[in-house]
């Protein structure tokens, strides 16, 4: 048991540093690049012309219904066939962003279905333009009923990125296994990785708790105003 102990104190502040310089930063960089496709994505499918339209669906569709591993392998180590040659943190970045550009244009998408009609009619009715309809009406209430499903998609993409070690970004999971590779406890140092993807699944799911219930009291406020 001290044995395992020693060895989990001693690996800790590689995989530390390993979950800060590359972990978080691919999960935050992919998930506000894939926010801003997800949404892009969702108004081309809801307000966009039908070739559009269907160029959006047609996305969706792929990143969907194809394995995130497996979309991975195809940027890293497929495109080099036609000579497109990236680097592995670049192309894990570009991986992930479609991949939650995908899910996330869903999400997007039915939380501004669900805005009533009624809301769009009374910001036109103020002399709102369609872009500040959208801007200052639709995507505020829309953004608030969305904020659950894509805190958890979140959540889920700090726990995905472990796929990059597979495309040999240096990752947190990445680091669990070369250290495994030297030290032969695959075990323990598995089951170590996992405790720090669990603590900070744990940090998030206790900061989307909160943010939930401010906007609905936010919301709540706003209800109450009219």
């Amino acid at each position: 048991m001290s044995h395992w102990l020693q060895l989990m104190a001693d690996a800790l502040p590689t995989l530390l540093w390993a979950g800060l310089t590359f972990t978080i930063p691919l999960t935050l960089i992919s998930f506000v690049l894939g926010l801003a496709l997800g949404l892009l994505t969702a108004v081309a499918r809801l307000f966009g012309p039908t070739p559009l339209a269907l160029l959006a669906r047609f996305y969706v569709w792929v990143f969907r219904g194809t394995p995130l591993l497996v979309q991975l392998f195809v940027i890293f180590y497929g495109l080099p066939s036609i000579g497109v040659l990236l680097d592995a943190f670049p192309a894990a970045v570009i991986g992930f962003t479609l991949n939650i550009g995908a899910y996330s244009s869903e999400i997007i998408r039915a939380t501004i279905s669900s805005v009533p009609k009624g809301q769009w009619e009374a910001a036109y009715s103020t002399g709102m333009s369609w872009r500040q309809a959208m801007m200052r009406t639709i995507l505020p209430q829309a953004g608030r009923v969305a904020i659950p499903p894509l805190s958890n998609t979140f959540i889920s993409l700090v726990k995905d990125t472990s796929l990059a070690a597979a495309i040999t970004v240096p990752e947190l999971f990445q680091a669990a296994q070369r250290i495994v590779a030297t030290t032969y406890e695959p075990l323990i140092l598995y089951i170590e990785a996992a405790l720090i993807y669990l603590a900070m699944s744990s940090v998030l799911s206790t900061l989307q708790a909160r943010l939930e219930v401010r906007f609905a009291r936010y919301g709540g406020m706003l209800e109450a105003s009219r």
